[in-house]
Order: C-alpha cells, then structure tokens, then sequence
C-alpha cells in the first residue's frame, strides 16, 4: 500500500583493533561501549542497534571473520528482511586527520603501506579477481551528501571523502559494499581521528558519535521522507563516528 511507512532499521557497527602506528584504535573502544552507551540514551522508535563488532585489522587472513559477521545479519534478519532496513556500519581511524570523513567508495585494489596484523603486504592487488580491474569502484547506497550537510549545517567537523586509502579500511569496505549489494542491505565506512585528535570523551558522549548513525539511518531508508529526518535527528544530540 502507497501508505506504508518507513521500513526498521537494524544497524550493525564494526570498528578495528590496533595496528601497526596505531596502539589505541578510538573505533574498538566505540564498537565495545556503543551497546551499553545506547541502552542508556535510548534510540528513536523503529532504529536498533545489531551487532557491535570489534575486527581483526587485516585483510586476506581475517576474511572470514568479516564474512561471518555479514553474514550473521541475514541469519538474524530471517524472513523479516523484507520489512527491515540493515545497514553496515564500518569505523576506521585516520591517523592523520581531525575530521570525521563519510566515505563515499571502495576501490578493487589492495595495496598496504605495511604489512597488516597478520603479516599480509599486498601490493595492487584486486581485492576481487573476478571484479576484475584494480580500478574499478563501489560505491555506497547512503545519500552521504545529505547526511554530510547535516551534520555539517549542525556545526560538526565532517568531511566527504572518495578515497578510503588501499589498507585494511578500503579492504573491509570493498566487500561490505559488494556484499551489501547481494543482500540488498546499506553499506558506509566513516573514517574518525585518533583519540589525541578527538578526546575519547567528546566522541563518546558529544554529538560526533551518535547523530550520524540516526542520519546514516534515516537517509539509507528509501522510504523515509524529509520530515521524517529532521524527527529523528531532533531526538538526539550525540553521535558515534
């Protein structure tokens, strides 16, 4: 019926452990607390919090294990993924920024400046053989321009962004996006600064970490109407990378 309302929406968190450089990753620490953060502040009706995990910062050896927390979405959804939305929600630290940057894409390629925690060191390699080139791109389903200009006109420190580097983010976000297109679910990798960049505290409990999972949200929900965004942002004044 034309009348229907928007869809629920279930969405799943991941961060990374630490790396080569980074010996405190801010995203595990968000992946570990968000549950707990959340069941004190609430979400808005029809918005849930799935599965927060915390990855393995590699790319080939850790395969699997990203897999089977994609793949543990479909099996929760069961026969109810046709009246719910599930979004992938992927954080990665960029060491070198003070900005939170809302990737838009991910590129077929493989090539790690160092070796990843598994001792892996591509070097342009397509990340799927049989997607063929090296530069061939996917990119998300999110109207990350919408959800930019929000947080942006909220006075956030946001940036877009077309490159996700080639290390493990770029890796992981690859096959979420080719993954997600299967599954018919929604895909975004948002990048966040180092703790020393952005205190744990302000990206904890300030609106950095939570608001842009309820703009990722409302805006990835095809059936959602702009009222409907500005209900939901209202509702919250935090955010979550």
């Amino acid at each position: 019926m034309g009348s229907e309302g928007p869809k629920a929406i279930t969405i799943h968190v991941t961060g990374f452990k630490k790396f080569l450089g980074v010996s405190e990753n801010p995203t595990e620490k968000i992946a570990n607390n968000l549950k707990s953060y959340v069941e004190k502040r609430g979400l808005p009706s029809g918005l849930s919090l799935g599965s927060c995990t915390v990855l393995e910062t590699a790319g080939e050896g850790a395969k699997s294990q990203l897999y089977h927390v994609l793949e543990s979405s479909v099996v929760v959804s069961g026969d109810n993924n046709t009246n719910r939305t599930v979004v992938w929600l992927h954080l990665g630290v960029n060491s070198g920024s003070t900005k939170f940057a809302i990737e838009r894409q991910a590129v077929n390629e493989a090539h790690f400046r160092c070796p990843d925690q598994l001792g892996w060191q591509p070097q342009r390699l397509p990340i799927v053989v049989e997607d063929g080139s090296i530069l061939k791109a996917k990119e998300t389903s999110c109207s990350a321009e919408s959800i930019f200009k929000s947080l942006k006109s909220k006075g956030f420190d946001v940036v877009q962004s077309d490159d996700a580097g080639r290390f493990v983010c770029n890796y992981v976000y690859y096959h979420s996006l080719r993954f997600a297109e299967e599954k018919g679910h929604k895909s975004l990798f948002v990048h966040v600064p180092l703790f020393s960049k952005i205190d744990e505290d302000t990206q904890m409990h300030h609106p950095k970490l939570i608001n842009p999972i309820f703009n990722i949200s409302i805006h990835i929900n095809s059936n959602s109407k702009p009222n409907h965004l500005c209900k939901y942002i209202s509702l919250k004044g935090e955010c979550f990378d």
